[in-house]
């Protein structure tokens, strides 16, 4: 067994609210080089458009990188959904996209939102508004993911907005989460006091980082058989 050392939840200047130096040479930099991290996942709001660029910016430095996103729900619900290849990742992503209601992004309200490829260079902005809730419940979310061989879990569970609990009030038994997020200060055995459903599943401690400076430093880790995508998911299911 080895020990991971993780953050899977990763904005980059493709979110809007992604600050603009969040490019894929500048993530796996700081994550490999700085912090020092085994595991990263990039998980910018419902795109994946920028995960293949870090995907292929890490081989070269030994950091695994997780193509994801961070899912907005027809609830308005965070979570982020983690897949095993990039493939699948882009399938899953174009079901996501046609259910993003049709509205521009404007860069000088909410933010750019750059495509980049593995140079740091900009080909091009995503027109599409990607903070938006896509029209998929979160039930239909977690089949699709599954579908497409990826796991899902409720981000930030601990915020007031934007998360299970404050949409739905409890974790549905019915949606199989293995796992569930909370911010780096989150209060776990607060949580499990006042939601006992949450009491058997595996606490993520993820950055949510939109700046350089908020990516986990190398304090939370996972025991792995090996480092792959694979244990990982073994790891949580």
């Amino acid at each position: 067994m080895i020990k991971a050392y993780y953050d899977f939840h990763i904005h980059s200047c493709l979110s809007p609210c992604g600050d603009d130096q969040m490019t894929p040479n500048n993530i796996v930099m700081m994550s490999k080089e700085v912090l020092s991290l085994d595991i990263i996942a990039l998980t910018d709001h419902n795109s994946v458009g920028n995960c293949k660029a870090v995907m292929e910016l890490a081989k070269k430095c030994g950091l695994l990188v997780i193509p994801g996103m961070e899912v907005c729900t027809s609830e308005e619900i965070h979570s982020v959904c983690l897949f095993e290849a990039i493939e699948e990742a882009e399938a899953f992503g174009k079901i996501i996209y046609k259910n993003i209601p049709a509205v521009k992004n404007d860069p000088q309200i909410f933010g750019n939102q750059i495509l980049m490829n593995s140079f740091d260079q900009p080909i091009g902005q995503e027109e599409k508004l990607l903070v938006n809730a896509c029209m998929l419940p979160l039930y239909d979310c977690c089949k699709l993911v599954k579908e497409h061989g990826g796991i899902i879990f409720p981000a930030h569970i601990d915020r007031s907005s934007y998360s299970i609990l404050s949409s739905l009030g409890d974790f549905p038994p019915d949606f199989g989460f293995r796992a569930y997020e909370i911010s780096k200060n989150g209060n776990s055995e607060e949580l499990k006091k006042k939601h006992p459903a949450i009491k058997n599943l595996r606490i993520l401690k993820n950055s949510d980082a939109h700046i350089l400076e908020n990516i986990n430093e190398k304090e939370n880790f996972i025991m792995l058989e090996e480092l792959s995508v694979k244990a990982l998911f073994k790891a949580i299911e």
